[in-house]
């Protein structure tokens, strides 16, 4: 379809999910000034906006895929399961967030409001068919995001977060940019179509003015999802960060940045396969090895699930390594079921935090078993499912991963990364090791307080992981059936 002969104005209805969220984002800024003694209104308001905007996405998904604003946005089932998975992060994150920040004393509306609008720029990236449109969408999402990593202003920690992610976020936005020039002036177009068509008729295919544009690319997107070696940033943003916002950042742009990368990759330089195919099998592996070995070393629970999220963008790219549909597929199985699991994880995490701790120690797991089982239970479901242990969801996500690589041919690559995967078990596990086998301490209390919204997410997320990894498989066809029309 030639998108000069597309309208340039589409039909609302195909923007209503952002548009809603738009306005939502705005009304909560407003909302903050009149409702000062009922903030406790605020989440409600996001999570309702939130789920309607999910509820007009799943309306948009019998249409056809269709390429609008003359071929820069797409509305295809691609997209739209990415933007699921994200506005399923938005409503875990305020659910988390009720209890996290009443202990933390900083119920500010902006905080909704900006977790709103990071939502927006996901969203734009996940359906941006043109690498401006990607930038813009990626800097609303980024911006927003610094705010919410830094939004402890009286913890040092927090602060030192969000000037460490914002100076190396900058950093990468800017090599993005320089790649996109580069490939600008070669090309003449920044619309991923016409680039893969450019690409052919002129014969750039072994450029080296394009593949170091290419390569600037993969590099920017290396940074934001936290891939070895530009993974520095991440431990230090998701220990400062409040943990809500830790959580939110492991699942809503980490599926923003895959679900970009895979139709950067695919769309326009899916003829340059054998140039970043291989490149990212090393890229893959170097970024689980360093996750999982630096996780080892970890006392504290948050800092070690900042390790374990780097080394899942590690098991994520052998999904998108293989160049097909198959590794496609088994890349947004992963993004959904990861989501669910680490969001647990750091739910947990949350439950724990109160005025004398803030859970994020080992030892605040020690004797768990006993002090609170139903707590304890939960960890360990997202525990195994993190290592990958059937019948939990994680393993069905990294069996399809690894079966997809190997499909292609990366057998010596899957055969390292199941070795790699293994040394998770180590810290996995010593987790539940602390709640089950370690007497607790003496001052520990008998009893956790459960706010409504945190035991809706903990119950939610712990269902998914054990259903997908009971009956996988209609989300093995929901994602089967989102890379139909991926490409027009």
């Amino acid at each position: 379809m030639n998108p000069a002969t597309l309208p340039v104005f589409p039909p609302l209805h195909l923007l209503a999910p952002e548009l809603v969220l738009v306005c939502l984002g705005l009304f909560l800024v407003v909302a903050d000034l009149f409702l000062a003694r009922q903030r406790f209104l605020l989440p409600l308001f996001t999570v309702v906006g939130a789920l309607a905007s999910l509820v007009l996405l799943c309306g948009n998904a019998g249409v056809d895929p269709l390429p609008i604003f003359n071929g820069m946005y797409a509305v295809d089932a691609y997209s739209l399961f990415f933007k699921a998975v994200i506005l399923i992060a938005v409503i875990f994150t305020v659910l988390l967030s009720g209890q996290y920040l009443k202990v933390e004393g900083v119920q500010h509306g902006e905080y909704y409001s900006l977790l709103t609008f990071s939502a927006v720029g996901m969203m734009v990236m996940v359906s941006a068919r043109d690498l401006i449109v990607l930038y813009l969408g990626l800097e609303l999402m980024a911006l927003s995001i610094y705010c919410l990593v830094g939004f402890l202003k009286h913890d040092k920690r927090s602060n030192e977060a969000a000037l460490k992610y914002f100076l190396m976020g900058a950093f990468s936005s800017g090599l993005l940019l320089y790649g996109i020039s580069l490939i600008y002036g070669l090309t003449g177009t920044t619309s991923l179509y016409p680039l893969a068509q450019r690409l052919n008729i002129l014969g750039l295919a072994n450029n080296p003015a394009l593949l170091a544009g290419l390569g600037l690319l993969l590099v920017a997107f290396c940074f934001k999802v936290a891939a070895a070696p530009f993974h520095m940033w991440s431990p230090d943003a998701y220990e400062g960060a409040p943990s809500p916002i830790s959580a939110f950042m492991s699942a809503g742009p980490k599926a923003a940045s895959f679900a970009a990368l895979g139709s950067v990759l695919f769309i326009s330089f899916a003829g340059l396969h054998a140039h970043w195919g291989p490149l990212l099998a090393v890229i893959a592996l170097i970024t689980m090895a360093v996750g999982n070995i630096l996780a080892i070393t970890q006392k504290s629970v948050k800092r070690m699930l900042a390790y374990s999220s780097i080394a899942h963008a590690g098991y994520i790219l052998l999904g998108v390594l293989p160049g097909n549909t198959e590794g496609l597929s088994a890349t947004l199985t992963y993004m959904l079921i990861y989501a669910f699991m680490n969001m647990g994880a750091f739910g947990i995490l949350i439950l724990l935090c109160d005025d004398k701790r803030r859970g994020e120690q080992l030892e605040d797991y020690r004797g768990l078993a006993k002090t609170n089982p139903i707590a304890a239970a939960l960890m360990l479901v997202f525990m195994f499912s993190l290592t990958g242990i059937p019948p939990t969801a994680g393993f069905i996500g990294k069996f399809n991963l690894l079966l997809a690589a190997v499909h292609a041919g990366y057998v010596k690559t899957v055969v390292i990364a199941v070795i790699l995967s293994a040394i998770s078990a180590y810290y996995y596990l010593r987790v539940v090791r602390y709640m089950y086998m370690l007497a607790p301490e003496k001052e520990t209390r008998a009893g956790l307080a459960m706010s409504p919204g945190l035991t809706a997410a903990l119950t939610l997320a712990m269902l998914m992981v054990i259903v997908i990894g009971v009956a996988p498989g209609w989300l093995l066809d929901l994602t089967g059936r989102s890379l139909l029309g991926f490409s027009y």
